[in-house]
């Protein structure tokens, strides 16, 4: 668990410099002290979904059964998109469609992709915090690039030279709050039994540090 911090902490001091930094306007109400409460918290949350992604794909790393790597460019052709559109509605109907990997006039960022080298099995995930729910303009954004690397990962990672059994695509939402039903979600509770291998504690601890840290310039 400590070598997951210890790699994780120039992420967090650089998180954390950049919300003792930020400047903010006092609140009539709330004053100047509490109003920098509330503006530091407010930016935290959505840095700290960053924390949690870089954690997740370190700790992943630590497994040497695993390859795992991050795509920030994972491309998507205009077929991808035309087998999502038949398969909106019902999600679950995509298992089984598959298209060609190449590129495409958008792309996604794929937070994590898992190679098992011991099963040959494939697997993407983007990493929200999942504290709250998204709007149902979100979750159809969210459910359609989800769908897209579905149907995309097999032949992505025959390209990358990978021989893959199955390949699949998941969102996790840590704390809990899903915006896509199964089987496409994950929570924290699930994460050590789906990759078979210790990861909820040691991301416990990045997020300990990140919140001593936080509370520590709260406080001073």
């Amino acid at each position: 668990m400590d070598e997951l911090v210890e790699k994780l902490k120039p992420t967090v001091e650089a998180t954390i410099a950049g919300l003792n930094g930020k400047r903010f306007k006092a609140d009539p109400i709330a004053g100047a002290h509490f109003s920098r409460i509330v503006s530091v918290m407010s930016s935290a949350y959505k840095r700290h979904g960053f924390i949690l992604e870089r954690a997740i794909l370190e700790r992943l790393k630590m497994n040497p059964d695993f390859e795992v790597w991050e795509d920030k460019q994972f491309q998507v052709p205009s077929t991808a998109d035309h087998i999502v559109d038949s398969a909106i509605g019902e999600p679950a109907h995509i298992f089984g469609s598959e298209t060609t990997y190449r590129p495409g006039s958008r792309t996604l960022q794929v937070d994590a992709i898992v190679y098992n080298k011991l099963t040959g099995k494939l697997t993407g995930y983007e990493v929200k915090r999942g504290a709250g729910l998204h709007d149902s303009g979100k979750r159809r954004s969210i459910l359609r690039d989800l769908l897209c690397l579905q149907v995309l990962l097999r032949s992505y990672g025959a390209q990358r030279g990978l021989e893959v059994s199955d390949a699949n695509a998941h969102i996790i939402f840590y704390y809990g709050e899903c915006s896509i039903k199964k089987p496409f979600s994950l929570v924290r509770e699930e994460l050590d039994e789906h990759f078979g291998f210790p990861v909820q504690e040691a991301i416990e601890a990045v997020n300990e540090h990140f919140r001593s840290r936080l509370f520590s310039i709260l406080t001073s």
